[in-house]
């Protein structure tokens, strides 16, 4: 494809185009090469009332490209999700399972339940050191079920936590 120039950006290639949730919006894959020169790939979002930056240039692009395959817009999953919630910081954490009637007492005696090694090692850390926890981490998925907690009551704690 040739470069299509807008001010000083320039869209230099339309990798993908995935449909969103929102009608008439998509998400590209793209190559540009931005106001300081430099090339690059990446993720734009092209709403079709945006007229600022390159998304004329796109929209164009589009309406003149009818026959690119548009993918088709697909929910995200559970764990995409999940990888997509905001970190706790400790406090928060704590605070939200408190909350959900889990003590500090029975998170220690979750981790002491686990075999001697490097995996209880590292949780004892986690727990006692993190500042911050992502809701992936690898703590929340060993002590979560030890304390009888699914994925979902865990999601719902995390949201909870989160205002907290």
């Amino acid at each position: 494809m040739t470069s299509t120039m807008h001010g000083r950006m320039e869209l230099n290639l339309v990798h993908a185009v995935v449909a969103t949730e929102e009608p008439d919006a998509y998400e590209l894959s793209i190559n540009l090469t931005d106001v300081s020169g430099q090339t690059y790939d990446c993720e734009y979002l092209s709403r079709p009332d945006d007229s600022f930056g390159l998304n004329p240039i796109i929209r164009k692009w589009l309406a003149d490209n009818p026959n690119f395959p548009i993918q088709p817009h697909t929910p995200p999953g559970v764990e995409q999700i999940r990888a997509s919630m905001p970190s706790l910081s400790a406090r928060q954490l704590r605070l939200g399972l408190i909350h959900a009637g889990i003590s500090h007492t029975q998170v220690i005696a979750a981790i002491d339940t686990m075999p001697l090694g490097h995996e209880k090692d590292l949780a004892l850390i986690e727990w006692e050191y993190a500042t911050s926890f992502s809701r992936l981490n690898p703590l929340i998925a060993v002590v979560g079920p030890a304390l009888g907690l699914t994925d979902i009551q865990i999601d719902a704690m995390w949201t909870v936590a989160r205002d907290l």
